[in-house]
């Protein structure tokens, strides 16, 4: 590990230690694969693959705290809803919501911006799609390290998706990766922070038969761009859940319109 020009020996210290350790960004995790953590923080959008990834890490520590993260998008009452249900559902008494409505200020997207409609999901497409909120999961990390830190968690779970999604660029691997170099080089010499990323090499029907067999309760999960009472069943993200409910041989647990 790269270790700072003229930094101290205690930080390259630091850097060695942690490069060293358990980084699973690159495949999904079953509880046997990692030892048991005393504290987690757990990003929680409200979503089926947050969800899934809720359900993983409560059989991984012994205490999670849970995050979520508004930034102006179209379904923000109804996610926080799903973000409360699901704490509420695992007896999370650490929670933390945080609002960055600056993503919206800054637009681009179609979550965020009024003005440019949710495209019909066209799944054989291999263009990002306008739904992209652009670096959003950097700031969704920045935020959780920060409180990581500060709570003493030694792992940070997200529920990105690589393989079977709509091919946003901060939901790779690589770009996970990445994000675990700057929490090294970033942090206080004894800090050591994981990021857990235990679906990101699933396909939604295997997200969905793993929720199951942890009894992720999906039924409080929210994944339309759109909607907020019934879900829309248009959008990307519920024509990916969908299709991954379908190729699972389960009903959707929720409405559509």
């Amino acid at each position: 590990m790269k270790t700072e020009e003229g930094g101290s020996q205690e930080t390259g210290v630091r850097s060695q230690e942690k490069s060293n350790g358990n980084f699973h960004a690159n495949s999904p995790i079953r509880s046997s694969d990692v030892s048991l953590s005393s504290l987690a923080v757990c990003l929680v959008s409200g979503g089926m693959d947050s969800c899934v990834t809720a359900a993983i890490a409560h059989e991984e520590n012994e205490e999670l705290a849970f995050l979520h993260v508004s930034y102006g998008q179209r379904t923000e009452a109804r996610e926080r809803r799903a973000f409360e249900e699901l704490a509420d559902y695992y007896e999370v008494k650490r929670r933390l919501a945080i609002s960055i409505e600056h993503l919206a200020r800054i637009g681009g997207s179609s979550l965020t911006d009024q003005s440019i409609p949710v495209a019909a999901a066209d799944l054989a497409s291999s263009e990002i799609p306008t739904s992209y909120v652009p670096f959003r999961n950097a700031h969704l990390l920045a935020i959780a390290v920060s409180w990581a830190e500060v709570i003493k968690a030694e792992r940070i779970y997200i529920g990105a998706v690589a393989e079977d999604s709509s091919g946003y660029p901060d939901c790779r691997p690589e770009f996970y990766a990445a994000f675990q170099k700057v929490v090294e080089v970033g942090t206080k010499p004894l800090t050591k922070i994981e990021i857990m990323t235990p679906v990101i090499a699933l396909t939604k029907a295997e997200i969905v038969r793993r929720g199951l067999k942890l009894n992720a309760p999906l039924q409080l999960t929210w994944s339309c761009y759109q909607a907020a009472e019934d879900a829309c069943g248009r959008c990307d993200s519920c024509a990916l859940r969908l299709r991954g409910f379908r190729e699972a041989g389960v009903s959707d647990p929720i409405a559509y319109a």
